[in-house]
């Protein structure tokens, strides 16, 4: 055989064997990796959801809600700071008001709430009623000692002056009137007064927490960030505890008891009275506190109806007769 061909024959022979090696490793490689199916997902939120834990306390986990929420146990300071109080926000989402409520679940309890704010979605009418909603965990029930009386207020998770939004019960959860006043309400403020001052626009977003099958949520987690101005205006990320001092609530059911062996009545649910304001109405009176109100205060729903007093006239009129505001809704 030609010497030349007996070269070409062994350099052909050694290119099959090369390529066969090569193939056999592709063929293995592709066998062996892990197929990654993407989850399928449609974005709804601006906001990266995330786990956040306070430091150093013990907790009791939230399993009703995905993802896993770490639920703090309170320690007597009505509002704790999630995530260094920064909101996680994606700063690429496009600026667009929109409102957007969960579904109810199994349990008839409200979901996360959550709004792209700005002055057009600001509520611009009084409010009217909401005691015909009855949320998850409901009682009426009075104790002396609170201001107001009553122990549970229907709260708002996206506030009636921040979205116009009043009866609709995927945004109403059995709060404390603590929770209600103290917690949530000087938020609320803070992101009305912004974008009344600024024109700008704020994503806000309210999740309620609750332990297992509870019917009462333990707080609810509350997140704010102002757009325009890439945080700087409003940034902030807390968790508002549903409790209320000197009293004792089992969070399962909403029933509760004095801790202080303090006296308390109890209402039938039936008894709520629907409050529907006068047409020209000013303020409304507390006779008993000598307290006056807006007409869109939640502590005009909660008064007696026998206490109740409609105005029609000034401030300073009010102010001359021995009434003081309500330190409420400030009117």
């Amino acid at each position: 055989m030609n010497r030349k061909l007996i070269i070409v024959i062994v350099i052909l022979a050694f290119l099959l064997a090369a390529s066969l090696i090569v193939i056999s490793c592709l063929l293995s490689s592709t066998s062996n990796r892990a197929v990654i199916s993407p989850q399928s997902h449609t974005p709804q939120s601006p906001f990266i959801q995330a786990t956040s834990i306070a430091e150093s306390q013990t907790a009791e986990v939230d399993v009703a809600k995905e993802p896993v929420f770490i639920v703090p146990i309170y320690n007597g300071e009505e509002i704790i700071i999630l995530d260094e109080d920064r909101c996680l926000f994606d700063a690429d989402f496009m600026i667009e008001e929109y409102l957007h409520f969960s579904d109810l679940d199994s349990l008839g309890r409200c979901g996360p709430a959550e709004a792209c704010i700005g002055v057009s979605l600001l509520a611009t009418e009084s409010r009217g009623p909401i005691g015909m909603i009855k949320p998850s965990g409901w009682h009426t029930i009075r104790y002396e000692f609170i201001d107001g009386n009553y122990l549970y207020n229907r709260c708002h998770l996206i506030a009636y002056q921040l979205s116009g939004v009043n009866s609709d019960e995927r945004n109403l959860i059995t709060g404390t009137r603590y929770l209600n006043m103290e917690g949530m309400l000087p938020l609320e403020n803070r992101v009305y007064n912004y974008i009344i001052s600024t024109g700008n626009h704020v994503f806000y977003r309210v999740t309620p927490r609750f332990s297992e099958n509870d019917l009462l949520a333990k707080g609810v987690e509350i997140e704010a960030y102002s757009i325009e101005d890439n945080g700087e205006g409003l940034n902030f990320h807390v968790f508002c505890f549903n409790v209320q001092p000197g009293v004792t609530i089992d969070y399962h059911t909403g029933e509760s008891y004095a801790s202080d062996s303090i006296t308390r009545s109890i209402d039938s649910d039936n008894d709520d009275s629907v409050y529907t304001p006068s047409d020209g109405v000013t303020f409304v009176l507390n006779t008993n506190t000598k307290r006056f109100h807006l007409v869109t205060c939640q502590s005009v729903y909660e008064m007696k109806s026998k206490n109740r007093k409609e105005f029609f006239g000034t401030r300073e009129e009010l102010l001359d007769q021995g009434y003081v505001p309500c330190g409420r809704c400030n009117p």
